[in-house]
């Protein structure tokens, strides 16, 4: 299989990576503008060579992502406004509502899909008519997500699928994410783990759980068995966050699973609390062809109390200017109709309400207040925007200073399991550096 050429400690704290990849995708970007006008007079005098190298420097194509868009009874309108919010041409969407949901939220949910004219025609959004339930901390989740990935392979060609729950939200619009994506290696996983699990290993690795949800139609929530059980020897356990960003290979495999491995992980996980935050850790870093294509961050921006509770803090207008500088894509996680939301609309996104977010596949004209989406062109046009946050970033990197990830707590990376503080790292970048190392990519 197709690797990538930059080789890395097996599953190692790869935090630096996701600052270096962008900000050496907007440095080159500002290369390639300037370039012709430094070199506009040696063009003119050797324009065969100049056609050459400019052919040979056009972006490449933008990847094509897979969503899974998730959420449980009361959740459907707020799905609607992530979809649109999340919404490309480009890409595929799978909406799961579970049984929490009546049929009537769901039927309507189906119906405001097929109402879309935009989406018709492209044909990439598609809802769960058949749910099975979902348990919290409970494997049904994993069995979500899996079946989700399942009609994704069969119905789809994509690069890499991304699980937002119906509390998330984005952060940038989809043509900056493609074109950033477009320049790194099709075989990247992102996904926050460590193995160094510390209290998790007694409250998790080792009792002993059954979730109900496998056998009744009911939901209902986990219990647990009386005996405890020693940690695995056969392979090694890694932990971190539910929110993944994973490869179609690897998923491929996940679900197919040319050798045993997955099956085990799988039956194993069975009886693990809060199996989501370490199934597809321990399989990507315990298999030899995926174990070094692991970047240890989630891609979202995420806020914990200090010290950390159960779930993390609801994101606020108190947090937008460090959701901005973070550079995450996603955030996680938000109160239902939290002001902070319109914010994002209006400053990051671009969208007004109950309209996709615009991007360069839309052609129409926003005169008289029309959505310029309504008229669109090919699903292949990609217009990223000026990238707010990377200026910043990349002063900060160039002085040596710390960038906030704007992520601790649980799932937080190696030596940070449930401190409950901002991880935050040093880069340094100069001398063209991380430009060096995208050509490399």
């Amino acid at each position: 299989m197709k690797r990538t050429h930059i080789h890395f400690a097996l599953c190692s704290n790869r935090k630096w990576l996701i600052p270096l990849l962008f900000v050496s995708t907007i440095s080159l970007i500002v290369v390639l503008i300037a370039s012709p006008a430094q070199d506009k007079s040696n063009r003119t005098a050797n324009s065969s060579e100049d056609s050459d190298a400019n052919s040979g420097g056009r972006p490449p194509e933008p990847p094509r992502l897979a969503y899974l868009l998730s959420g449980t009874g009361g959740d459907g309108r707020r799905m609607r406004r992530l979809l649109l919010a999340a919404y490309h041409p480009r890409n595929y969407y799978l909406l799961h509502l579970d049984l929490g949901a009546s049929d009537s939220e769901r039927l309507e949910l189906a119906k405001y899909v097929k109402s879309e004219a935009v989406v018709r025609e492209f044909r990439n959004v598609m809802v769960v008519g058949k749910p099975g339930p979902v348990t919290y901390k409970g494997p049904t989740m994993i069995a979500r997500t899996l079946h989700a990935v399942a009609i994704l392979l069969k119905k789809a060609k994509w690069d890499w699928f991304i699980n937002l729950g119906a509390s998330d939200y984005p952060l940038v619009p989809q043509d900056d994410l493609l074109h950033i994506f477009s320049y790194l290696p099709r075989d990247l996983n992102f996904l926050d783990h460590t193995s160094d699990i510390g209290w998790k290993e007694v409250q998790r690795a080792r009792p002993i759980i059954i979730d109900p949800g496998l056998y009744h139609s009911k939901k209902s929530g986990v219990f647990w068995a009386k005996e405890k059980r020693s940690l695995p020897s056969s392979f090694k356990l890694f932990m971190g966050s539910e929110w993944v960003v994973l490869t179609r290979s690897f998923l491929e495999f996940s679900v197919w699973g040319w050798d045993n491995l997955p099956r085990t992980l799988l039956m194993y996980y069975t009886n693990f609390m809060e199996s989501p935050d370490g199934y597809f850790h321990t399989l990507v870093c315990n298999h030899k062809d995926y174990q070094n294509t692991t970047v240890n961050h989630d891609l979202r921006y995420i806020r914990w109390d200090n010290p950390p509770k159960e779930h993390p803090i609801n994101l606020t207008l108190e947090h937008f200017d460090d959701m901005v500088q973070s550079g995450a894509p996603f955030a996680h996680t938000f109160a239902k109709d939290d002001p902070v939301l319109d914010k994002i609309d209006q400053d990051l996104l671009k969208r007004s309400d109950g309209r996709f977010t615009p991007g360069g596949w839309c052609t129409g004209n926003s005169v008289l207040d029309k959505d310029p989406c309504v008229v669109h062109g090919s699903s292949y046009a990609v217009k990223p925007s000026v990238v707010r946050n990377m200026d910043g970033m990349m002063m900060a990197q160039a002085m040596g200073g710390d960038v906030a990830v704007g992520k601790g707590g649980e799932g937080a990376g190696s030596g940070g399991v449930g401190d409950g503080r901002e991880q935050r790292w040093r880069h340094w970048w100069s001398g063209g550096t991380g430009v060096g190392l995208l050509k490399k990519l």
